[in-house]
């Protein structure tokens, strides 16, 4: 609830659309199509699986009734008893022979299953004829014949050769075995391919081997004839649903199988051409509610932000009214009673208020004139310090040192009549730094060693003017003239935990430590000025400009010289 307040109501508007509207709109969708896919795709499988029940059963009558065929010749003696005479003579054969003409009217009954049914034999006294062929060099030399002598079954065995799918049966049913005879019945290839053609399965149909040798398909293109195409090197649809229907229980078709492949793709289509007619729907139930949240969601935002926008000008004291809509609803009531705040606070601070205001002004105008009158107190104080020292060294010699320093001089007191901010760059309060250093070298000669060091990041930040000088001026007139040696002054101003630091050193005489606290209570006293007015009068200023946000450190011991930090907060303002 807390994470809610902290959202804006347009935004809190969208969420409840998006949680409300849209996203149940598109799982509603999305989960409907997935169910509707799914049921089709379950009931097409089902159906497919059926058909291929059926194919297979069709496709095992066809090859049962073929090896019905050859048992009745494998078992009939008068036709074994035929293929194992030995015949005199071509009458005796011929003769032999039209008697028993009504033994191949057999597979004649069948002749939608086999398209033909012919008996090899080795016999050489039989003549061939129309059904009996010899099981010569032609005959032994032929695929169907190197594949049949492969196997030892007394059963019919299935052989593909070429187009044709074949039962291949021994008879060695009776006789003495002095002669080798088999069958060979061939299956009605026309009646096999409309088996495949009209079962209605959309897909790839395979009867395959129990070695994975693919022996007819309906696939176009295949070249199944061959015998030598396997079901693995067939290219199968990127997403496929495979049905697999083994025979088993038979002799002749054990290992076999019928293998089907449908395309998940194509069994969808119509499932996929219904997806724009779905996702019409979606986007029909998504864009109406979308407009009437769009349309109720402006009418209360833009009312809002307009509410919004006058509080921010009154907070900047422009009391204006917002202009009044007749609407009965909360909003135009909050904004009803918003201009009659309005005016309310208006009249009050008009009335109440303003004198009190002009009170504050002219107090915040006498703190102005008292800080500006405390940057005037020091420049006299500072060109005096100057003047002597440039008057001192003009006494004991004349050269063209005093021009420079004089110019030095001209320099400072330029800028201090130019500078009417109150605030300045450290860089323009390092030049005058410098200057007054130069003037003291010329004062001091050799007996005055200076070094300043600057971080680069500081020159551009503001701060009071004069805040820095006054503390070299001292260090230079109490430290290097009182030390009996080289008076050395070093002055570093750069960062601080993000604050501008100024430190500077002297090893001057210094302070005892009863000076030291005399002086540190005389600096942070309200009340007039005496001694050391340079000093007296930054700590003063900085007080008005900073309150508490600055620190000051002295710290000095008697005959080592004294060390000043100013510790000033990064306030970059104008004039």
């Amino acid at each position: 609830m807390h994470l809610l307040n902290q959202l804006k109501l347009r935004d809190k508007l969208l969420v409840m659309y998006i949680c409300s509207v849209f996203i149940p709109i598109v799982l509603t969708n999305v989960i409907f199509y997935n169910v509707t896919t799914n049921n089709i795709k379950n009931q097409k499988t089902r159906d497919a699986d059926m058909v291929l029940e059926q194919l297979q059963r069709e496709v095992r009558s066809v090859i049962d009734e073929a090896a019905g065929i050859s048992y009745l010749y494998y078992i009939d003696p008068l036709l074994n008893g035929h293929l194992d005479h030995t015949y005199t003579s071509k009458l005796e054969y011929v003769e032999a022979f039209t008697d028993m003409k009504s033994v191949f009217m057999k597979s004649e009954q069948a002749y939608s299953t086999i398209s033909s049914t012919v008996i090899y034999t080795d016999n050489p006294t039989v003549l061939a004829s129309g059904q009996i062929l010899p099981l010569d060099n032609t005959a032994l030399d032929a695929d169907w014949y190197n594949q049949f002598k492969q196997t030892s079954a007394s059963y019919p065995v299935l052989i593909h050769s070429g187009d044709t799918i074949s039962l291949i049966q021994r008879l060695n049913n009776s006789g003495d075995g002095r002669y080798n005879s088999l069958i060979k019945s061939d299956l009605n290839m026309a009646t096999f391919r409309q088996l495949f053609a009209g079962i209605g399965f959309e897909g790839s149909m395979y009867f395959v081997s129990a070695n994975g040798m693919i022996h007819y398909t309906n696939e176009a293109g295949a070249d199944w004839e061959a015998g030598t195409l396997r079901l693995e090197q067939m290219a199968m649809p990127e997403k496929s649903i495979a049905f697999d229907k083994p025979y088993a229980n038979n002799n002749y078709l054990n290992g076999w199988r019928l293998y089907g492949v449908m395309d998940e793709k194509v069994i969808l289509q119509e499932v996929r051409k219904s997806g724009t007619f779905i996702l019409l729907l979606a986007s029909i139930n998504i864009v109406v509610p979308s407009l009437i949240i769009a349309a109720i969601s402006r009418s209360i935002h833009v009312r809002l932000v307009r509410i919004l926008r006058h509080m921010k000008k009154v907070k900047n004291q422009h009391f204006e009214t917002i202009p009044f809509e007749e609407s009965r609803d909360e909003i135009g009531q909050l904004t009803g009673e918003f201009n009659r705040m309005t005016m309310r606070i208006d009249n009050l601070i008009n009335d109440v208020y303003m004198a009190d205001i002009q009170k504050k002004d002219l107090e915040i105008r006498q703190r102005q004139a008292q800080l500006h009158a405390l940057h005037s107190q020091i420049n006299p104080h500072f060109l005096f310090n100057a003047l002597e020292t440039i008057r001192m060294r003009s006494l004991m010699k004349g050269e063209t040192e005093t021009a420079r320093t004089i110019h030095s001089m001209a320099k400072i007191f330029r800028k201090s009549i130019i500078w009417k901010r109150s605030w300045v760059s450290v860089r323009e309060e390092l030049e005058l730094i410098e200057c007054f250093l130069d003037i003291q070298k010329y004062r001091f000669g050799d007996k005055l060693q200076y070094q300043l060091t600057v971080e680069d990041a500081v020159y551009e930040h503001t701060i009071p003017k004069m805040s820095f000088l006054p503390f070299v001026e001292n260090a230079s007139i109490h430290g290097v003239e009182s030390s009996p040696g080289i008076g050395l002054i070093g002055l570093h101003i750069g960062y601080e935990d993000g604050r501008i630091l100024f430190r500077l050193t002297d090893n001057g005489m210094g302070m005892p430590e009863d000076k030291l606290s005399e002086l540190m209570q005389y600096l942070q006293e309200d009340g007039a000025m005496g001694d050391n007015v340079g000093m007296k009068n930054v700590y003063t200023r900085l007080k008005l400009c900073y309150k508490d946000a600055f620190d000051f450190t002295l710290r000095s011991e008697f005959g080592s010289g004294t060390t000043i930090e100013l510790r000033l907060p990064v306030m970059d303002k104008g004039a």
